[in-house]
């Protein structure tokens, strides 16, 4: 049950994402993004960061890095693979995942924690969640605001693709100002028709133990435990 956290240059999430895989009890390890061979790791997990620094557009140079064959490969096995933040952003950039992340609505880098809706509970991160579950998780981007055409959209909806949405506070007065990057459809993460592929801008690796603030992202890397303990 060996996790692969994929390292490229500007990736600065890559020893949060570790620690929240060992803390569950996987077998993760540093994978620096020119390795060519991927086999025995049974996941990816492409972390948060900069890749290359953003040039030209967040993840549009790393998914030409070798590793990402080997990453395809790997999504292309059923294995789990997971892009969280920029790596959202390369996943879709490498069309595993559909649509694109553009800048946010407020053209500045946002970094506070935000609420998100649980849409799914049958999938490799999810089923330690219940259905509609409400999750207090940090975010950190300046180019996390999901768009696709109305067709890819629809297809998202109707598939039901995706997995995590921005939400008010279940206490909150209001359901207003509740989007903190203007996505559409307030769409914070999706997976792949097949369901092994996610992408989600929030950082659950930064919120796994409560002295951090919440630890709701903890079920997160237990689900894929759960998930990875029946691989074959």
């Amino acid at each position: 049950m060996k996790v692969a956290v994929i390292q490229f240059p500007g990736s600065n999430c890559d020893q949060d994402a570790l620690w929240a895989l060992r803390l569950v009890g996987l077998e993760a390890e540093l994978v620096w993004h020119t390795e060519r061979n991927l086999e025995g790791f049974q996941a990816a997990l492409l972390p948060g960061g900069f890749s290359y620094g953003d040039y030209l557009r967040a993840g549009a140079l790393a998914k030409f890095s070798p590793v990402m064959q080997e990453v395809r490969r790997l999504a292309l096995r059923g294995y789990p693979v997971v892009g969280i933040c920029n790596g959202f952003q390369v996943l879709t950039e490498a069309g595993l995942l559909p649509g694109a992340l553009l800048a946010n609505t407020n053209l500045h880098f946002t970094c506070k924690e935000v609420f998100l809706r649980v849409e799914r509970t049958d999938l490799p991160f999810t089923r330690a969640y219940t259905p509609g579950q409400v999750l207090r998780i940090p975010i950190a981007h300046g180019e996390g605001r999901y768009y696709a055409d109305a067709e890819t959209l629809e297809r998202l909806e109707q598939n039901h693709q995706v997995v995590f949405r921005y939400t008010a506070p279940q206490e909150a007065p209001s359901q207003e100002g509740y989007n903190p990057n203007g996505s559409l459809n307030d769409i914070a993460g999706i997976v792949n028709p097949a369901g092994n592929v996610l992408g989600l801008m929030p950082h659950p690796e930064r919120a796994v133990e409560s002295v951090l603030g919440s630890a709701d992202g903890l079920p997160f890397f237990q689900s894929l435990k759960q998930a990875l303990e029946v691989v074959v």
